[in-house]
């Protein structure tokens, strides 16, 4: 269906080919070793999280899937309903902290709806929030604002995790000595992993608006007078 969607919409080779390695990317993260992983070690959870988020979501957006799906059914992308980018932003942060915090994080090993309702939530906000990151006419201011506050508050729940003074989760007490590491370390380790990629690729994004902005706003060119 992608594949005919994209011809339609005559994406670029590199938008079609940076589709599949984004679902791919995402398929490995939740069925691989790291997977298992992630039942023992809150980093390697945390580590989960930030490939689905930070890897293979943004390759699923640059594949353009709007424009394809739009081109298959015959709309217009500009005419395709989507949140604002403010609302995207707000949506994953909301997505991050709940799914970070002591109790809905050990709501996920006691039920198998609540672990892939993590999942599918915390993907589906990373979609929202690159699509207002990367998308073909995005207003570069709003989405230099997003990235910013995107990296502000993934680097600050980071931090949380870094420095708290006591292990939070109690699921990985016993798990997480098992693989060398303290419960404490486990989470110092999970806490670096969201703030320093987290961060860095967020910035990242946000640059690539500000430089929009700038060529945007570039000299305009002396006209000769007549």
């Amino acid at each position: 269906m992608y594949g005919v969607g994209s011809t339609r919409a005559r994406l670029s080779r590199g938008e079609r080919a940076s589709f599949p390695p984004g679902w791919g990317i995402t398929g490995l993260a939740l069925v691989s070793p790291l997977c298992a992983l992630s039942v023992a070690l809150f980093s390697a959870r945390v580590g989960q999280h930030m490939v689905i988020s930070l890897f293979g979501a943004p390759l699923v957006i640059l594949g353009r899937p709007v424009l394809a799906f739009g081109a298959l059914i015959g709309r217009q992308a500009a005419g395709t309903r989507r949140p604002g980018p403010v609302v995207a932003g707000l949506v994953f942060a909301m997505a991050l902290w709940l799914w970070h915090s002591p109790a809905p994080y050990a709501a996920t090993f006691a039920s198998d709806r609540v672990y892939w309702l993590m999942h599918i939530t915390l993907f589906g906000s990373a979609l929202m929030v690159w699509q207002a990151l990367l998308a073909d006419g995005r207003d570069a201011l709003i989405a230099l604002g997003v990235g910013i506050g995107t990296s502000i508050q993934m680097g600050f729940l980071g931090a949380i995790l870094t420095f708290a003074g006591r292990p939070l989760f109690a699921d990985h007490l016993l798990t997480a000595p098992i693989w060398g590491y303290t419960p404490l370390e486990d989470q110092q380790l999970g806490g670096v992993l969201m703030w320093v990629p987290g961060c860095s690729i967020f910035v990242m994004a946000a640059c690539l608006s500000l430089g929009q902005l700038m060529r945007s706003a570039g000299p305009a060119r002396n006209v000769p007078a007549a």
